[in-house]
């Protein structure tokens, strides 16, 4: 009987130890840990975006249309009642006149004391008037040098070109001198761009 029993007891504790074992739980790497645990923020945002509210259109408005710190937004501008570009056309006056160039005695000739020279300039009718009997230059400042303007050979017409000249004579004393002349109508009015002679005496 306590055979019996005894081999009852090996014959278990043998059926017990080949019997199935418990299964183990596999160990996790650490690369497994990090993925794991990045799966699950990534699914918690993604339940948190869907549970937020939609934002309002004035609010994407205005994320949209902020400039940064430091630009200036453009505004509307008013189309000017006056354009500043444009350029409204002066009327030209009646008599004027300008110096186009010197046709003798350029400026620092050398002449000797007490000479005759007749001065020539060349100039333009830039007026509206033509110019005709009783035009001529006259003396506006500096040494006159006993200058006498000689006549118009006629008509000029606005635009015209016309050589005008004055007879001078030089000064008895050494130095430089210089005469500034003016075209003037019939009335004795000076107009006009000066013009002048200017000479060296030696």
């Amino acid at each position: 009987m306590f055979k019996q029993v005894l081999m009852l007891t090996l014959l278990a504790s043998l059926l017990y130890a080949c019997g199935p074992t418990v299964p183990v739980e596999p160990t996790l790497s650490v690369e497994a840990i990090h993925t794991y645990a990045a799966e699950t923020v990534i699914v918690e945002f993604t339940q948190t975006a869907l549970a937020a509210p939609p934002t309002s259109t004035a609010t994407a408005t205005e994320s949209v249309t902020a400039t940064p710190e430091g630009t200036v937004q453009p505004t509307a501008t008013v189309a000017p009642t006056n354009n500043p570009f444009e350029t409204t056309p002066t009327q030209l006056l009646c008599d004027d006149a300008a110096w186009v160039g010197d046709v003798t005695v350029p400026d620092g000739t050398q002449m000797s004391p007490g000479q005759d020279f007749v001065k020539t300039w060349s100039v333009r009718n830039t007026g509206s008037c033509t110019w005709g009997t009783g035009y001529a230059p006259i003396f506006a400042f500096g040494e006159r040098m006993g200058g006498i303007a000689e006549p118009l050979n006629g008509a000029i017409a606005p635009g015209e070109l016309v050589e005008i000249s004055v007879r001078f004579k030089a000064p008895s004393n050494t130095g430089e001198f210089s005469s500034t002349w003016r075209m003037a109508n019939a009335t004795n009015i000076p107009f006009g761009e000066n013009i002048f002679v200017l000479i060296v005496v030696r």
